[in-house]
């Protein structure tokens, strides 16, 4: 059960206690951890790993730390880009930022499900809610117009040629899988962080910026339109932790921590960074091609807005990377 699983420890960081003001946490989780690549979306599996995924969470819960969490959806939004695809003849196409909200509300669901269910059972009695949220970007950001953000599961070389005869751009990832690329403007705000920070500090554990939240610009005359993008849900986490005063952003994902020569025999985890130090290796080759550097660059931007603590750490280390004992933990600081 939740009790046995969800261990007890201090509220602190690596030994240090956090003041009581500071003890808001943003959770940043990755879409692939909720649906891992070569296993079948079904719900029943995605409630599954939700489930597992949340053990951190209820650990920080349950010390009193003040939450928002951050959810990625890119294989849940190809997916639903496919349903699109298959539908087309049938029913009206949907754009791309309202299937990231209709990601962002299910997907919340399943979180916060899953969260009541897991808190009841330990005996807290805290509240949780899934809110709906935009990212407001700049229209005239350059990554309009070059796409650079894979989506969806890898497809096979008959999908992506049908694909590619309907417009669609397809690229190989990182792992060699054939997949959609899309635009990813930079976030510059989530517009409902007021109601984020309200509701965090007072104890309501929030689900915001779902899939990086719904891609928006601020048009002078009809006010906020959407566009067809999506955005890093890493970066977004960083915006909402800058905006709701949070001291640490804790990003989830499915490697230990950031590796320097990633993907060579001379590989190695990186312990501890400075910012000064993650902004270098942002800017190098070291890293390799990959999803760390936009993690990275996150990090860093929370840093730089007044965050105390950056961690990056596999799902099931979230408890001993707060400790010290797992991930990349990032600092301010050359």
């Amino acid at each position: 059960g939740w009790r046995a699983r969800a261990s007890r420890f201090q509220i602190s960081i690596e030994g240090k206690r956090v003041s009581p003001g500071r003890r808001t946490v943003v959770v940043a989780i990755g879409g692939n951890a909720l649906s891992p690549s070569g296993e079948s979306a079904s719900v029943t599996n995605q409630f599954r790993h939700t489930r597992e995924s949340l053990v951190s969470i209820v650990n920080l819960a349950r010390e009193g730390w003040k939450i928002a969490i951050v959810h990625g959806n890119g294989p849940q939004v190809g997916d639903e880009l496919l349903r699109n695809g298959v539908a087309r003849n049938e029913v009206e196409q949907l754009p791309l930022g309202v299937l990231v909200a209709a990601t962002a509300g299910w997907i919340g669901y399943k979180i916060q499900q899953s969260l009541e269910n897991a808190l009841s059972e330990t005996g807290s009695d805290r509240r949780v809610v899934t809110l709906i949220t935009q990212s407001r970007v700049d229209r005239n950001d350059p990554a309009m117009s070059k796409p650079t953000k894979f989506i969806g599961r890898g497809l096979s070389e008959s999908d992506a040629a049908e694909l590619r005869r309907d417009g669609v751009l397809i690229a190989e990832d990182p792992r060699g899988n054939l997949r959609r690329l899309v635009p990813s403007p930079v976030p510059v705000e989530v517009v409902e962080s007021d109601m984020v920070r309200e509701l965090v500090h007072r104890g309501d554990i929030v689900i915001a910026a779902g899939g990086g939240g719904i891609p928006v610009y601020r048009d002078p005359v009809l006010g906020l339109e959407g566009v067809d993008a999506v955005v890093d849900k890493d970066r977004a986490a960083a915006i909402l932790g800058r905006d709701i005063g949070a001291s640490v952003l804790l990003i989830l994902t499915d490697v230990d921590g950031v590796y320097e020569d990633w993907g060579t025999d001379r590989a190695r985890r990186i312990d501890e960074l400075s910012s000064g130090q993650a902004q270098t290796l942002v800017a190098g080759k070291s890293l390799g091609a990959g999803s760390m550097r936009p993690k990275l660059e996150a990090a860093v931007h929370f840093l730089d807005s007044g965050g105390e603590l950056a961690i990056i750490a596999a799902l099931e280390d979230g408890p001993a990377a707060l400790a010290g004992k797992a991930g990349t933990r990032i600092r301010p600081g050359s």
